[in-house]
């Protein structure tokens, strides 16, 4: 009891954990909120509209997780060097996140522009559901030849708002994420019906609100940052060259290679998993779309708590502090698990609601509601492991990280979703049961790793 007593009054861990964790809830919260918004407007149009758009946001989706792993390896270290009040170091990290995202964007790009019509069609299946493929794919289209505008944009700004976040100042990406979401929020409703004046542009609309709003808010983090290089001192001198150190960057190219792969495949596996679920058709898609859309507004507790994760613990770990990185990471998984919880039950009682914002089918309405449901239940099982991975990123325990993440979902996920989708006629509600339900085990496999307690390195050093 005396433990538990001991948790709710520890000051110092909930001061740091709010300082950190709330402006990103605030943040990832207004941007998933204003999604919702989007998605409900673009629901407003039709269930091919719905469709389209989700099917070209699956793959985004993945150069979006491939951008996250290329920040978080020099993340590790900007964490880490901030910790040991090395601001040189953290402005070298801060440059190799530029170099590496510009690279990374300019590949997604020419991927996208080449493979993009293969992979819409790989979602399209046709079946009685009165969904059209082929106008499903003409919008998808569209949406996404717009949305490619707004890549490396988006890809700089993760490099400014990670570094600012790894160097404990989490209010400005949140203030510049905030205004962006209300940036296209509002260009949204007037492009997407019309108003005002302004052109009426349906799918088209949506995607030229998210670029204009990735603009905005990479200018915003840049003026922030450039007006306050005392507080951002990572920034003073950043761009008279971009040399970071070999050896530095040899260290974050080694470590950042298996994060990025890892973001990859863990990615792909999980729009693959979707892909394995529209095979039961576009209702399928549709639903996915709305009920992915909900439980990411109700994700980002959890989602923050774990990136809290990765900066505590790093900090941490860089001023040496071993033991009380491992009892703060304990609390801090508690902690997560216990609000996860709490919106869990919240996303289950009000999954009947959600559907019907939309102009959509009776059978599309239905499935949403289920797979909200499904999505609850796993909900505290997504927050352990997410905090599991982290906590293992933190201490640089790259391979076991690959191992736990990616590696799980090629290696058990993913067998059992294609040999369900493929092999036998499980409806759609089975499939997606238990697709979703075999993910929950990585939390027992987390949970295992983590009490060996091995991930708590220190990766800096006193001379480096």
């Amino acid at each position: 009891m005396g433990k538990i007593k001991d948790f709710f009054t520890d000051k110092r861990f909930f001061k740091t954990v709010f300082s950190i964790a709330l402006p990103m809830v605030i943040q990832n919260g207004v941007t998933n909120f204003v999604n919702v918004l989007d998605n409900i407007m673009v629901g407003r149009i039709s269930s091919e509209a719905t469709s389209g758009v989700a099917i070209v946001n699956q793959f985004m989706f993945v150069f979006y997780l491939i951008t996250f792993g290329a920040v978080s390896a020099a993340g590790i270290f900007t964490a880490q060097y901030h910790g040991k009040g090395d601001p040189e170091n953290v402005r070298n990290t801060f440059r190799a996140k530029i170099i590496i995202c510009s690279v990374a964007s300019v590949v997604g790009i020419v991927l996208f522009i080449f493979a993009g019509d293969f992979f819409i069609n790989t979602f399209l299946t046709e079946t009685d559901s009165g969904i059209d493929p082929a106008l499903t794919f003409e919008l998808g289209k569209n949406y996404l030849t717009v949305m490619l505008f707004g890549i490396l944009p988006y890809s700089l700004t993760q490099a400014y708002a990670s570094t600012l976040r790894e160097t404990d100042r989490a209010i400005p990406p949140m203030a510049a994420s905030s205004a962006a979401v209300a940036i296209n929020l509002i260009l949204n409703y007037l492009l997407i019906f019309g108003k005002l004046g302004f052109p009426e542009l349906g799918v088209t609309g949506a995607a030229v609100a998210t670029v204009v709003s990735r603009y905005a808010e990479f200018l915003i983090l840049f003026i922030w940052v450039s007006a306050t290089k005392k507080k951002s001192p990572f920034f003073k001198g950043a761009f008279k060259s971009l040399r970071v150190p070999g050896t530095l960057f040899r260290r974050i190219v080694k470590m950042g290679f298996p994060i990025m792969a890892n973001e990859f495949f863990w990615a792909l596996a999980v729009t693959m998993r979707n892909q394995c679920y529209s095979t039961r058709g576009l209702e399928a898609v549709t639903a996915i779309s709305i009920s992915s859309t909900f439980t990411n507004l109700f994700n980002v507790v959890y989602i923050s708590l774990g990136t809290a994760v990765a900066v505590i613990i790093g900090n941490l770990l860089g001023a040496g502090e071993i033991e009380r990185a491992k009892q703060t990471d304990k609390k801090l998984i508690a902690f997560s698990i216990m609000c996860t919880v709490t919106v869990s039950v919240i996303l289950a009682s009000l999954s009947s609601v959600f559907p019907s914002f939309y102009n959509t089918t009776d059978g599309v309405s239905s499935l949403t509601t289920y797979m909200l449901i499904v999505y609850a239940l796993a909900m505290p099982f997504d927050a352990y492991a997410n905090c599991a991975y982290f906590t293992l990123r933190s201490g640089g325990k790259i391979f076991t990280t690959v191992l736990f993440d990616s590696v799980f979902m090629w290696a058990v996920v993913m067998p059992v979703c294609f040999i369900l989708s493929r092999l036998t006629n499980v409806n759609i509600h089975i499939l997606f049961a238990v697709g979703q339900g075999t993910d929950m085990l990585k939390a027992l496999l987390g949970f295992i790793i983590l009490r060996r307690g091995t991930w708590a390195v220190r990766l800096v050093n006193d001379q480096t």
